[in-house]
C-alpha cells in the first residue's frame, strides 16, 4: 500500500517524459504514444537467429542461413529493427550514459517478452571484458537486463562467465571474420545449475557473440538457451 501511494506520488511530481520528444509519457515509459508507434517492429524474421525478412510470413520459418547451418541457441526474440529512435536510445546509453534510456529499453522488452516469450530461469547478460568495463564504466547490457529482471521476476547472473579475451570492436568486420573474433572469448568460472537459460544483448547483427556463449554454455551441460535483445540489425 505505501509503496503505491509512493508511486502516485512519483507520478505527479515527476511524471514520465518521452526521452526522443519530451512530451508526456505512456504508462509510466519515458517514451510518448507517437514516437512509440513509430518504432521499427521486428515482425517478420526468423524465429530461430531473428533475421528480418523482406517478404511476409504467414507462420514461424527459419531462414536460409539457420536451415544450413544451426546455430547453438534455440530461439530468439528480438522486438525493434536497429534504426531510427531504437539505435539512438542504445548509442546514448552505451557510448553517453544515458541510463534512463536502460530501464525504457528493459520495459519495451518485458512488455514484448510476458506476451511472446516462455520464462528462462536465468538471464545471463553478455560479458565484458574487464578492460573495456574499466575504460565504458558499465555494462550496458547489465543495466538494460536490471530492468528485464525485476519485470519479469527473473533472477540475473553475472558471476557464472565471463569474457576472458578482449576481442576487438566487431562494427566493421564481416559474418567471418566476427566469428573468428569472438572464437574462445567467454569462459565459465561458475557452474549453472539452470536447464533454461537466456543470453542478454542489447543489439544482434550476425549473431556470432551470443552464439559463441551459447556454444559455451550448451557444452557444459544447459539443454534450452533462448537469445533476447532488443534489437536485431
Amino acid at each position: 500500500m505505501v509503496n503505491n501511494w509512493l508511486n502516485i506520488i512519483q507520478h505527479y511530481l515527476l511524471p514520465p517524459t518521452c526521452i526522443l520528444c519530451k512530451n508526456t509519457g505512456i504508462d509510466d515509459q519515458d517514451i510518448c504514444q507517437g514516437c512509440f508507434n513509430d518504432l521499427t517492429r521486428n515482425t517478420q524474421c526468423c524465429y530461430r537467429c531473428a533475421e528480418i525478412y523482406d517478404f511476409s510470413i504467414s507462420k514461424p520459418q527459419l531462414c536460409g542461413h539457420c536451415i544450413s547451418q544451426s546455430p547453438s541457441f534455440d530461439e530468439t526474440h528480438a522486438p525493434f529493427i536497429h534504426q531510427s529512435s531504437i539505435r539512438y536510445l542504445i548509442a546514448t546509453l552505451k557510448f553517453n550514459q544515458q541510463y534512463k534510456n536502460a530501464r525504457l529499453l528493459g520495459l519495451l522488452l518485458a512488455s514484448h517478452l510476458k506476451k511472446t516469450a516462455e520464462m528462462p530461469e536465468i538471464i545471463i547478460p553478455i560479458p565484458l571484458h574487464k578492460q573495456r568495463y574499466k575504460q565504458r564504466g558499465f555494462n550496458q547490457s547489465i543495466e538494460i537486463a536490471k530492468t528485464l529482471s525485476k519485470q519479469l521476476n527473473i533472477p540475473l547472473n553475472t558471476t557464472s562467465c565471463i569474457r576472458q579475451r578482449n576481442t576487438p570492436h566487431q562494427v566493421n568486420l564481416h559474418a567471418k571474420e566476427r566469428k573468428k573474433n569472438i572464437k574462445n572469448a567467454f569462459k565459465i568460472i561458475k557452474p549453472i545449475t539452470a536447464q533454461h537459460v537466456v543470453i542478454f544483448d542489447d543489439v544482434m547483427t550476425t549473431g556470432s557473440t551470443v552464439d559463441e556463449l551459447a556454444k559455451l554454455l550448451k557444452k557444459s551441460g544447459i539443454s534450452r538457451i533462448d537469445i533476447w535483445v532488443c534489437a536485431r540489425a
